[in-house]
């Protein structure tokens, strides 16, 4: 018998077994839901009452498409998140339509392996982009495998058409409960504003135990808010006001944000009044007003003096509304180069052309199968592999888990709708229903999935072909199997090339952010242009910081047979995540006195040798410091 004091520790799955049982959470998005009743359905019975079915079904899938990407954010990002995939869906359409047209079975299947070449290295740079390089793929494969009969070019005219309509939808419906002035900023306002609450909790747990976690949630604000920022102008003159206040109350957070990280790093707790001051900035941001008076804390340390001048420095900022173009995430085309075509991205194409070629191979042959009887939805089996190859998406097995199960609860459902709703009427009812659920559905792999193939089940049938739920199951499990056994083969070059690329990204951005404070250029308070280089820097260490813990996060879920490639990864990214806040710590120092303190050069140091000790441990690659830094660090 056990003691009656001890516990028995709960069973705990495996993580690539749990991964597929979570789900994310939040409130529903209702505005969403709403542009979701409003896209594919309405331009689907357009199309029947005007006797274009097929180009209906088309603007349609555009349409379902950009509202998968549909996520909550700004109005000016949303142009980008949903625009770039559509464009790159149309290009995909194009190619795919007149290569089913003019090229045979072997040279089709060599053409979309080329294209998931291409689209499986692009996908590495960033989520716009995989999002592109997905409907890249997917529309390749209805191009070439729907039957239609318009031209490639009015069938991406009408894709194009569908994701625009939403695009529209998007930048001209108010979010609800926007009431702070010009409702298109709503998006912006809140982004922003959730920085200066981020930047008030941090100075909520200085010295309680909660400083990391909380610093962490500064840096998700901070993304956000970057990204909410980052999209085109909206009307370039009339808005051109509100948008440079959005700007200066943007780039007033980071010296808050720099003050508070290097409270946090110090561990001192400091006065409860600290935190009022961001508080009161973040009301401002969401009422579009004045600050008011701020009370100012005590200039009792290096960090609180830094603290104060940034208070002073925003109540400025948000009165002139001015303020430099910190919110740019600025990346060359070299880099973005580097990315595509480095280790994570070679690997990430070489997976993405395998699955998506296998899959056309198999699915040309199968069409072509006397014994396998009717097969007129062939473009399933690749379009289906390209969702499952993603890792973006989540692990490989939760991948293929909630795909599975996902379609086969889809397809039964539309089975007994398609039983009884009367066509075509019923079936456009069906799409908008699907529509309208699609941003909520997003929050679990299965649930997008399950839905998705009802909508896309209705719009086959909508087109004048015959229900064909079962063919969709067994194409489903297929192209599962296909991606299990490719996902799992040996590829040239390092296993997890996408965490070891997002690591030393992370480490290049650490790196170049400890050399510009220990050079002395960003020493200088009066030298404006040098600390906003530092901002710049900072906000991309903890940014590509932030990225890496996410990759590792989903390469831990893989199985054990993939998960080892990345093991030891989370522990070099809390090093380095410790050395970014003691430099940060090491630059408020700086600024009020010139000089670093011993106890600043001994943090440095030691995080250094540590750093070089998690490279040798775990065999992860990082970019080496030049001399002269390592030796500033020290000495």
């Amino acid at each position: 018998m056990s003691h009656p004091g001890t516990r028995k520790r709960p069973f705990a799955l495996p993580p690539w077994l749990a991964h597929p049982l979570r789900a994310q959470r939040g409130p529903i998005p209702w505005n969403a839901v709403l542009r979701g009743v409003l896209s594919a359905g309405p331009l689907l019975l357009a199309s029947v009452l005007l006797g274009r079915a097929s180009l209906g079904v088309v603007a349609a899938i555009g349409a379902m498409l950009a509202g998968i990407n549909d996520r909550p954010g700004s109005r000016r990002a949303s142009v980008r998140r949903l625009g770039m995939p559509a464009l790159a869906g149309a290009g995909g359409l194009l190619v795919g339509s007149y290569g089913g047209e003019h090229v045979g079975a072997v040279g089709l299947t060599l053409l979309l392996t080329g294209i998931g070449l291409l689209a499986g290295g692009v996908s590495a740079v960033g989520p716009v982009a995989s999002s592109a390089g997905t409907q890249l793929l997917v529309m390749s494969a209805v191009g070439a495998g729907m039957p239609s009969p318009e031209e490639g070019w009015q069938r991406a005219v009408a894709f194009i058409v569908g994701a625009g309509w939403l695009v529209g939808l998007r930048l001209v419906l108010p979010t609800p409960g926007a009431t702070a002035g010009d409702f298109r900023f709503d998006g912006e306002r809140d982004a922003v504003a959730a920085v200066y609450d981020a930047v008030g909790d941090l100075l909520d747990a200085v010295g309680t135990g909660q400083g990391t976690a909380r610093r962490v949630a500064l840096t998700a604000a901070l993304d956000h808010a970057q990204d909410a920022l980052g999209g085109p102008r909206l009307r370039r003159y009339a808005s051109s006001a509100a948008e440079r206040r959005l700007h200066a109350q943007y780039a007033a957070a980071l010296p808050l944000g720099e003050a508070a990280t290097a409270l946090a790093w110090a561990g001192e707790a400091v006065g409860g009044r600290v935190s009022e001051g961001p508080r009161r900035l973040a009301a401002a941001v969401r009422g579009n007003s004045h600050t008011g008076p701020l009370p100012a804390p005590h200039r009792s340390a290096p960090a609180l003096r830094a603290l104060d001048d940034a208070l002073l420095h925003a109540a400025h900022a948000f009165d002139e509304g001015e303020g430099s173009d910190l919110h740019t995430r600025r990346r060359t085309a070299r880099t973005l180069f580097r990315i595509t075509y480095g280790a994570g991205g070679r690997e990430y194409g070489l997976r993405v052309a395998l699955c998506f070629g296998a899959s056309v191979a198999a699915a040309q042959a199968l069409h072509h199968a006397r014994w396998y009887g009717q097969h007129e939805h062939w473009y399933w089996l690749p379009a289906t592999a390209v969702f499952l190859v993603k890792p973006d998406l989540g692990p490989l097995v939760s991948r293929v888990l909630c795909r599975a199960a996902g379609t086969v609860l889809g397809a039964l459902v539309f089975a007994g709708f398609a039983a009884v709703l009367p066509r075509p009427e019923g079936l456009i009812a069906l799409v908008a229903v699907c529509g309208a659920l699609i941003p909520v559905a997003t929050r679990h792999f299965a649930a997008q999935t399950a839905v998705v193939t009802v909508l896309v089940l209705a719009l086959v049938m909508v087109g004048g072909e015959p229900q064909a739920s079962a063919g969709r199951i067994g194409e489903t499990l297929l192209a599962c199997a296909i991606v299990l056994v490719v996902g799992h083969l040996p590829m040239p070059g390092q296993r997890g090339g996408g965490v070891q690329a997002r690591l030393t990204a992370a480490g290049g951005a650490a790196h170049a952010y400890l050399a510009h404070v220990l050079s002395g250029s960003g020493a200088s308070v009066s030298a404006p242009d040098s600390r906003a280089t530092r901002w710049t820097l900072r906000r991309e260490a903890y940014r590509t910081l932030a990225e890496a813990r996410a990759a590792i996060a989903l390469a831990a879920a893989e199985l054990p047979a993939l998960a080892r490639h990345s093991a030891g990864a989370d522990g070099v990214v809390d090093t380095l995540e410790r050395l970014v806040d003691a430099t940060t710590a090491c630059a408020v120092h700086l600024d009020d006195s010139g000089r670093l303190l011993d106890r600043d050069r001994e943090q440095l140091a030691e995080l250094l040798d540590e750093l070089a000790g998690d490279r040798e441990r775990t065999g992860l690659r990082l970019p080496e410091l030049p001399l002269t830094v390592r030796r500033a660090a020290r000495s």
